[in-house]
């Protein structure tokens, strides 16, 4: 054979043996991403129950709050605490360094902690310049915190322990003084400087609005044998806000300052 024919012949071998290595990889590759695509398609989509689901830590706090209310935080063990999430006591650890821990963690999520942190939402910051709708849905969202069963389990523990766990007494009062009482400060201090009411101190005009709320909690959840109805507590509630708004009404009241009694001693009378 010539040695050009030898030369197309060899050329069109190495062609032919080219495509057939292509052809393979192309199957392989086809077999692989077919492989890979079948995986993803078999992965679990969570439902909407699952992906609402409290995760460890939402379900250690759940189960510790519930198990400090019945035996008391001293009565409390971590063992028993393991046994109720459904987790090895030592899993209990990565999540939180001990049982002070926990408490500290529940005090900073009920109670004035989930007030403080409700007017932080947009939703209130949407009131600023409303001070009657803001009072009414304040007072509104506690009725509801107030109603909830986890409430009354946390006031509870908080009522029996914080005179006994170091540094929980300090963590609660913070959250309630300092947080939730300085952003209700704001609140009024923004709709005295607005004009929309009428007070010589914002600070003051956010704890009495506190202190009858706070009256009524006692009242109907706290003083009864069994908690009043809803209805009779939004009742509660709707007389007391137009009392209070009354107080603060801007240019409510007479405002001008009065002489003191005697002022005009010592000046002669006009004729």
């Amino acid at each position: 054979m010539p040695r050009a024919c030898r030369a197309v012949a060899a050329s069109r071998s190495r062609i032919v043996a080219y495509d057939m290595k292509n052809e393979r990889s192309f199957v392989r590759l086809t077999s692989e991403r077919s492989f890979v695509s079948q995986a993803i398609m078999a992965v679990h989509t969570p439902t909407a129950a699952e992906a609402a689901a409290p995760t460890t830590r939402e379900r250690i706090l759940i189960e510790a709050l519930d198990l400090f209310a019945q035996s008391g935080y001293g009565g409390a063990s971590m063992r028993e605490l393991a046994r109720r999430v459904g987790i090895r006591e030592s899993s209990l650890y990565n999540h939180f360094s001990g049982k002070a821990a926990i408490l500290e963690a529940i005090v900073a999520e009920h109670g004035p902690a989930s007030s403080a942190s409700r007017l932080e939402e947009p939703r209130y910051k949407q009131l600023a310049r409303q001070p009657a709708a803001f009072c009414r849905q304040f007072a509104l969202d506690l009725v509801e915190q107030w109603s909830d069963p986890r409430e009354h389990q946390f006031q509870k523990v908080i009522t029996a322990e914080r005179n006994r766990v170091p540094g929980i007494r300090a963590k609660f009062a913070d959250h309630f003084y300092a947080r939730e009482q300085s952003l209700m400060t704001d609140y009024f201090r923004g709709f005295a400087l607005a004009g929309l009411i009428s007070t010589p101190d914002s600070r003051e005009t956010a704890r009495l609005f506190a202190a009858g709320l706070i009256y009524i909690r006692l009242e109907h959840y706290v003083m009864g044998a069994v908690p009043s109805p809803r209805a009779k507590v939004l009742e509660a509630i709707d007389r007391y806000l137009p009392f209070f708004l009354s107080l603060i009404a801007a240019g409510g009241a007479d405002t001008k300052k009065r002489k003191p009694k005697g002022e005009n001693r010592g000046k002669a009378a006009s004729d």
